[in-house]
C-alpha cells in the first residue's frame, strides 16, 4: 500500500508541459485567493458585501451549489452498479474524485464565510458542543464529513486493487457504494432542510425546496461531468464509450425539465395570489422600490436554463457534441445563478422588519471564491491523473507480474467491460 501511495503521488505531478502549466496556473490563482482571504481574516467580514441584514452571500451561495455537484456522483454509481452498465464502471472513480473536490470546496466556502474561523472547534464533537441531533447544522457537518470519507475510501480501494492487478471484493465495495448512494441524497436534502427550517424566511420555508435541490443537482452535476469527460477523452489516453455521455445527457435532460417545472410552480404560487410571503420573490424578479440588484442574475439564469432545456429536449441536438457542450455550460452556469445568488441572498431581502438592504459581492469575495474553485480543480486534476494512470494500465505494482490463483486479470476485466 505504501508503494501504491508513493507511485500515485509521483504520477500526480508527472506529465507533459501542458499539464504542468495547467497546475502552475491553478496554483497562481490559489495563491491570489489566499492573499485576498488573508486580508479578509485580518480586517474581518466588513471588507465583504455582507451585513447584519444579509449575513449570507457569495460564499454560502457557492456552498449550496457545490453540495449538489458532490451529490451528482451518484448518477454514475447507480447505472454502473445497480443497472450493471459495464461501460460506465471504469468512469465511477472519476466521478468520485469530482465528489471529493466538490465537498472540499463546499467546506472551504463555509470556512471563508466565518468571521472567526479559528472558533470552528466549538461545534466539533467531544471538544466542543456538537448539538446533535437537535441542530440541523450538526447534521450537515455529519453528512458532508461522512460523504467525503466514503468518496475517499471507495476509489482508493478500487484503484489499489487494480494497481495490484486483482479483482476487488464485490461485497466490500458494493456495500460502500450503496451506502454512498443514500448518503449522496442526504447531503443535499439536509442542506435544503438547513434553509427551509427557517420560518421567518418565506422564500426558503417551503416543502418544495428539498426536491428542487435534488433536481437542480441532477441537472448541474451531469453537465459538469459531461464537460469533464469530454476533456479527459481529448487530452488523455483514457477512452470510454460514447454511451456514457449519452446516458448522462439523458439524465440531465429529465432533471432539467423537473427543475424548470419546479421553478414555474413557485412563480405561479408566489405571483398568482401575491401576499407578504411573496416579497422576496418580487424583489428577486421585479425589484422593490427601485432596488433590484439581483434581477440580471435571475433573468439570466432563467434564460440559460430554458435554452439548455430546449437543446436537451431535441434529440439530434442532444446527440451533437457541440450543442450538448453549449447546453452543459448554460445549464451549469444557469443553475449556479439560480440556486446560488438567486436563492440564498433574496432569502434575506426584505428583512423580517420589511427593510430592503441589497447585497453585491465585492471583488475580494470573488477573488477568494476563484481561489477556492482553483483549489478544487487542482485537487481533482491530481486525483484524476493518478486514477487515469491506474485504469489505463500505466501504473502497476512492479512486484505483481502475475495474478494469484482465482484472481481475474485486468485484461480480462477490460474485455468484459467492452463486451
Amino acid at each position: 500500500m505504501f508503494r501504491f501511495i508513493l507511485d500515485g503521488l509521483g504520477e500526480m505531478f508527472r506529465g507533459s508541459l501542458r499539464y504542468r502549466l495547467w497546475l502552475a496556473g491553478l496554483a497562481a490563482i490559489i495563491l491570489w485567493g489566499a492573499l485576498n482571504y488573508a486580508h479578509q481574516a485580518q480586517e474581518g467580514l466588513v471588507v465583504t458585501g455582507m451585513s447584519d441584514q444579509v449575513s449570507w452571500g457569495f460564499y454560502i451561495a457557492n456552498f449550496a451549489f457545490l453540495v449538489g455537484i458532490a451529490a451528482a456522483a451518484v448518477l454514475l454509481v447507480i447505472p454502473a452498479y445497480i443497472f450493471h452498465r459495464t461501460d460506465i464502471k471504469k468512469m465511477v472513480v472519476i466521478g468520485e474524485g469530482m465528489a471529493v473536490a466538490a465537498v472540499i470546496m463546499a467546506m472551504m466556502f463555509v470556512m471563508a464565510d466565518l468571521g472567526r474561523p479559528e472558533r470552528a472547534w466549538h461545534f466539533l464533537p467531544i471538544i466542543g458542543r456538537f448539538n446533535f441531533p437537535m441542530s440541523v447544522l450538526a447534521w450537515d457537518v455529519l453528512v458532508l464529513s461522512g460523504y467525503l470519507v466514503l468518496n475517499l475510501i471507495i476509489p482508493f480501494y478500487l484503484l489499489y486493487n487494480h494497481y495490484r492487478d486483482r479483482e476487488p471484493n464485490f461485497k466490500i465495495y458494493f456495500s460502500l457504494l450503496v451506502l454512498a448512494m443514500f448518503w449522496a441524497i442526504s447531503i443535499h436534502t439536509v442542506t435544503a432542510f438547513m434553509l427551509s427550517s427557517n420560518p421567518s424566511r418565506p422564500l426558503w420555508h417551503t416543502a418544495l425546496l428539498g426536491p428542487r435541490f435534488i433536481a437542480s443537482a441532477f441537472a448541474s452535476g451531469p453537465a459538469l461531468i459531461i464537460l469533464t469527460f469530454m476533456a479527459i477523452r481529448r487530452f488523455t489516453k483514457m477512452q470510454f464509450s460514447q454511451s456514457v455521455i449519452t446516458t448522462l445527457a439523458l439524465i440531465m435532460a429529465i432533471a432539467m425539465q423537473i427543475n424548470v417545472f419546479f421553478a414555474g410552480v413557485e412563480l405561479f404560487t408566489d405571483f398568482y395570489n401575491e401576499g407578504s410571503h411573496s416579497a422576496s420573490m418580487r424583489y428577486l424578479f421585479l425589484g422593490i422600490g427601485g432596488a433590484g440588484a439581483l434581477q440580471p442574475w435571475i433573468w439570466s439564469a432563467l434564460a440559460m436554463n430554458i435554452t439548455a432545456l430546449v437543446i436537451l429536449m431535441i434529440h439530434p441536438l442532444r446527440n451533437n457534441m457541440k450543442y450538448l457542450s453549449i447546453a452543459c455550460v448554460l445549464g451549469f452556469v444557469g443553475i449556479w445563478l439560480e440556486k446560488g445568488m438567486g436563492l440564498v441572498v433574496p432569502g434575506f431581502i426584505p428583512t423580517t422588519l420589511g427593510e430592503v438592504f441589497e447585497y453585491t459581492p465585492t471583488a475580494l469575495e470573488i477573488n477568494v471564491g476563484l481561489g477556492i474553485w482553483a483549489f478544487g480543480i487542482f485537487v481533482f486534476s491530481l486525483l484524476s491523473k493518478a486514477a487515469i494512470a491506474v485504469e489505463s494500465g500505466d501504473m502497476r505494482d512492479p512486484t505483481r507480474t502475475k495474478n494469484p490463483p482465482g484472481d481475474s486479470s485486468m485484461e480480462n476485466r477490460k474485455e468484459e467491460n467492452h463486451a
